[in-house]
């Protein structure tokens, strides 16, 4: 019999970590089945000293903690068994860490794990600090992709301009997901996929490459920028023991989590990616030798992100989803303090998608956008049609529900994915996991076939590219 070929998937989103362990199964449907998986939440929102209040970043170090978490809850003789990782997580973010001092590997223990030690905050998509004056003087970008507001060039230049000491206390930076793959290799140069490079804002995709000579003529530490390497190809091995992984597992490069929930959803081409997590992104796959118009337009609500083999999707990607929900559960929860109740988050948060679930209808329209959106920025949520018989938890929780799904629509209507050949959709993410009225209210607005997936959809796709990548032969 041939040995028992297991990936490790992971991903590292915005409010939780997940792993999923992957095993070749030529006889089952989709040629694989998931052993086993795990979900932590980081908890690792924190206060931005730089950018108050519009910065939003994330502790390094409690990431990294669930991430170990996450390993540590795995079946360890399964992970004995690993023979590569898959690494994905949340695009368009930065941070900075000094080479070879990035994390300490402590080695002593009964499982070998690794801590975060000289790194910068995470400095996260949902970041605000980039004003729209701000964006509006920095140079014109050679890409078909315009630069916002969380993009990690972006920050680069707002930290050139307001804090460059932290910019000169590090030699190196990435996503989240490609300090854990350098992490995890001993990389002397962080390595990323052309799908991060893309999310950062001032990459060309059809030359592969950094916009070098506009970033050089602006002052930007170009040295900072990481090597281009494809998505899901072998990025180096581990370089030590990790929980019961051996040293030496192929490690790949790190990849986007909208093109890992994608890959692992999408099983035919005519299939469209429905992902609510904290945000929401709406994904079809373009033809083959598509490419995109090469001059910037911020004020398309549909971007061109590259995929695998040099293909690309095409993507509505909101930035109001599960935070929405989030924010009005934080407010529910801060009103009844206010009135001198306590009340726990998660118990409001299910009360309300029980009382909605009775609510099967509603008139009372919510625009969610509390967080704008890239090509509105300055668009803010609103409520109308409001009635007096419409006031309940259940009417307005199953209005901001429909909402959070029609804003996406209205970025990406129906008519479009039919004219991309879209026959089906495909639905994925926590949030929507989760969320018993989210799945009726997409279920309600899609004319076409819909089903849904798993909260660890990305996790698995990151592990399954690099179990197809393992079966060839010509990439072992």
């Amino acid at each position: 019999m041939a040995a028992q070929s297991i990936t490790l998937g992971i991903d590292l989103g915005t409010t939780s970590v997940k792993a999923a362990l992957l095993e070749d199964a030529p006889s089952h449907p989709s040629g694989f089945v998931v052993l086993a998986s795990c979900t932590r939440p980081s908890r690792a929102d924190t206060e931005s000293q730089a950018a108050v209040p519009q910065g939003r970043e994330q502790d390094v170090s409690r990431i990294i903690q669930a991430l170990n978490e996450c390993l540590a809850a795995l079946p360890q003789q399964q992970l004995r068994k690993v023979k590569a990782i898959g690494v994905s997580g949340q695009m368009h973010g930065i941070l900075l860490w000094e080479i070879s001092q990035g994390c300490e590997w402590m080695e002593g223990t009964a499982t070998p794990l690794f801590e975060a030690r000289a790194v910068s905050p995470l400095v996260t998509w949902q970041d605000g600090r980039c004003s729209s004056e701000f964006l509006a003087s920095l140079p014109q970008p050679s890409s078909h992709l315009s630069v916002a507001t969380g993009f990690g060039c972006a920050t680069i230049f707002w930290l050139l301009k307001n804090s460059p000491e932290l910019l000169q206390s590090y030699n190196a930076a990435g996503t989240i997901q490609d300090y854990v793959v350098a992490m995890l290799c001993g990389l002397r140069r962080p390595l990323m996929s052309d799908q991060n490079a893309a999310s950062w804002g001032y990459f060309n995709t059809q030359s592969q490459s950094w916009n070098m000579d506009i970033l050089r003529s602006s002052g930007f530490p170009v040295h900072l920028l990481p090597d281009i390497a494809q998505p899901g190809s072998v990025a180096g091995r581990t370089s030590h023991t990790w929980f019961e992984i051996p040293k030496g597992t192929r490690v790949g490069v790190a990849m986007g989590d909208l093109q890992a929930s994608v890959y692992s959803c999408m099983d035919q081409k005519t299939d469209a990616v429905l992902n609510i997590s904290t945000s929401v992104q709406l994904a079809a796959s373009m033809p083959s030798g598509f490419q995109p118009a090469q001059t910037p337009d911020p004020a398309a609500p549909v971007a061109y992100f590259p995929y695998f083999d040099r293909t690309y999707l095409g993507v509505a990607a909101s930035l109001n989803g599960g935070n929405v929900l989030g924010t009005f559960v934080h407010m529910l929860v801060q009103w009844m303090e206010d009135l001198g109740l306590k009340v726990e988050e998660t118990t409001v948060y299910s009360r309300m998608i029980q009382a909605a679930v009775q609510q099967r209808d509603t008139c009372l329209t919510i625009t969610p956008t509390v967080l704008g959106e890239r090509h509105l920025p300055d668009q803010l949520a609103s409520v109308t049609r409001i009635s007096s018989s419409d006031l309940s938890l259940g009417h307005v929780t199953r209005a901001l529900c429909r909402g959070i799904v029609q804003n996406l629509l209205s970025m990406l209507p129906c008519e479009q994915l039919r004219e991309w050949g879209v026959e089906r959709v495909r639905g994925s993410g926590s949030a929507l996991s989760r969320n018993e009225v989210l799945k009726q209210e997409v279920q309600r607005a899609f004319p076409l076939p819909v089903s849904f997936g798993q909260d660890v959809d990305a996790a698995v796709g990151a592990a399954l590219i690099m179990l197809r990548r393992s079966l060839d032969p010509m990439d072992s």
